[in-house]
């Protein structure tokens, strides 16, 4: 008998550990780590009460870079009984900790900004006309979504990012607090995204299942070629697809999944998938003749349309030659008498599907897949494997308000570090600046070349 193929006894596994007795979570607490380098261990080892001594030394706040004495904001009068003899009574500060971006890098740089505190001379009522400053100011906001969405670090890894490089103590509760900020800012700009895609002519749609405290959950994308968004659902069923799209009356390119078939638009089913389909068919069933004809036809039906593509791009003046020879191919499927069940079943799928396989001979700019969501979804996978399964429904939706951000900025050519810098919420707008500044940069290169 296989050893490893016995059972454990006891499961063991990493995460928290539910307990049937109120007093084994107290004991058990008692046990981690941490806990025992700082409460414990340091009490009988003098090496590590030193390494702990001069980790606590570490964590000290740093000094600021620039301290700025904040002009008078002395009230005219008291508020209280109305006064107008106002006095000094001490002085208060507020820290703003930012990062300065320059071409050879990034640099800390911590402001203390410093304003005096007033007082009643009659009731002795105080007051602080405090400036609202932020603790974490724009550049070092916009680095941490640069981090946490285009480079997909978990936020614990860069609070310590930021304690080891920078020296600025950004704790977990804040670098999430910085994430709520930023998709609330730019919830508009998500939004108006949103709402082009849906007005456009062309969309992409997909799916796919994300676990949110500990219930499955969906994210849908909807994009087309230049623009990226991503919605949260609560199921897989077509209320959100309807949602988005209900009065969408364009293009819509998916997969075969039925959620898509009720809406009121044009439609391209993603031939990829059906290859693929077809494909993973023929390798189960190598001695199926019938899967093989089909496949084969199929494929030799395709080549030359791909070629046209390859060779003329998406357009219909150039596609619409092909329809022939898909007259052909559905003439031969009907005349077909198939015998094996699965090769019955595709026959159906594809006069089924018959109206929503080609349409891309009859338009420009329409793609034969739906490899732009797909795309668009890997994103999101590759966040999700960071985030993992103890997010909440508001907080997936802040990531994927600021993910869409990113994708739409990659899809336009934009750097989304720069964006979110700039402090600009149209991206559009953002776009047209960028593409003047580049021009503008041309033209100077030109002159000094001249010279």
């Amino acid at each position: 008998m296989n050893v490893d193929a016995v059972a454990r006894d006891y499961p063991r596994s990493f995460g928290p550990v539910k307990f049937a007795v109120p007093g084994f979570e107290q004991i058990n607490a008692a046990a981690y780590w941490d806990y025992q380098r700082a409460k414990v261990y340091v009490r009988s080892s003098d090496r590590l009460r030193r390494i702990s001594l001069a980790r606590l030394r570490l964590r000290k706040p740093a000094k600021p870079d620039k301290v700025v004495q904040v002009k008078e904001m002395r009230p005219p009068c008291c508020a209280r009984c109305g006064e107008t003899v106002i006095y000094k009574n001490g002085r208060l500060a507020r820290t703003v900790h930012d990062l300065r971006f320059s071409a050879t890098g990034v640099r800390r740089c911590i402001t203390r900004y410093l304003f005096y505190r007033y007082q009643c001379w009659s009731c002795k009522a105080g007051f602080k006309e405090l400036p609202r400053l932020p603790k974490y100011g724009r550049d070092l906001k916009a680095f941490v979504a640069y981090q946490l969405i285009e480079l997909r670090i978990a936020q614990r890894a860069l609070t310590r990012h930021f304690e080891t490089v920078f020296g600025i103590d950004v704790p977990k509760q804040s670098m999430n607090q910085i994430k709520s900020s930023l998709a609330n800012d730019y919830a508009a700009t998500y939004g108006a995204v949103l709402r082009r895609i849906a007005a456009g002519g062309l969309v992409h749609a997909d799916e796919t299942r994300v676990i949110v405290e500990g219930v499955d959950r969906y994210v849908w994308v909807f994009t087309n070629l230049e623009e990226v968004a991503y919605v949260y659902g609560e199921s897989r069923e077509a209320a959100t697809v309807h949602e988005v799209l209900g009065d969408f009356r364009g293009i819509l390119v998916s997969d075969f999944y039925t959620a898509y078939d009720g809406l009121p638009c044009g439609q391209q089913k993603c031939l990829i998938h059906l290859m693929r389909d077809l494909n993973e068919d023929v390798r189960k069933q190598p001695f199926n003749d019938e899967m093989k004809e089909i496949a084969y036809t199929f494929g030799a039906l395709m080549r030359p349309i791909i070629e046209t593509i390859d060779h003329f791009g998406l357009k219909r003046h150039h596609l619409r030659k092909h329809k022939a020879a898909i007259a052909r191919f559905y003439d031969h499927l009907s005349r077909r008498q198939f015998q094996t069940e699965v090769a019955i079943g595709y026959r159906k799928r594809f006069e089924k599907q018959r109206e929503r396989l080609f349409t891309f001979l009859d338009h420009d700019g329409v793609p034969w897949n739906n490899n732009n969501a797909e795309h668009a979804i890997k994103a999101f996978a590759r966040l999700r494997n960071v985030i993992g399964s103890n997010s909440t429904p508001k907080g997936i939706r802040e990531y994927l308000i600021l993910l869409s951000i990113n994708e739409t900025c990659k899809y336009k050519g934009l750097n989304f570090l720069s964006f979110l810098r700039s402090g600009e919420t149209d991206i559009s707008a953002f776009c047209e600046l960028t593409s003047r500044a580049r021009i503008s940069r041309m033209r100077r290169a030109q002159v000094s070349r001249c010279d």
